[in-house]
């Protein structure tokens, strides 16, 4: 009996091993999504790019285009709430920028 419930603990085991990184990826990014810093208006590359939080504020802005959305756009990164064009920041998801590009699908 010994060694069927050595096999048992193993084959479990070798489970719980291989779900690892499955659940390490999720768990990083969950935990990489809560630590990245806001991107703030005032920052360099954001008045660079008009970034705003809140889309309605580009309003008169002439590139503004209605029910344009950071995380609408081509350059959104929902798993980190990031944006590819202000690296290590997140973003708005209902903020714009003149930058804006529909997501393609």
């Amino acid at each position: 009996m010994a060694n069927s419930s050595r096999r048992s603990f193993l084959k479990k085991g070798m489970f719980g091993l291989a779900a690892l990184p499955l659940g390490m990826g999720v768990m990083t990014s969950k935990a990489f999504a809560a630590t990245l810093p806001p991107l703030s208006e005032d920052a360099p590359n954001a008045k660079a790019l008009n970034y705003v939080k809140v889309a309605a504020d580009a309003a008169d802005h002439p590139a503004f285009k209605p029910d344009s959305y950071c995380d609408n756009c081509m350059f959104w990164q929902p798993d980190t709430n990031g944006c590819t064009l202000f690296q290590g920041f997140s973003v708005e998801a209902k903020g714009w920028c003149q930058s804006w590009v529909k997501r393609p699908g």
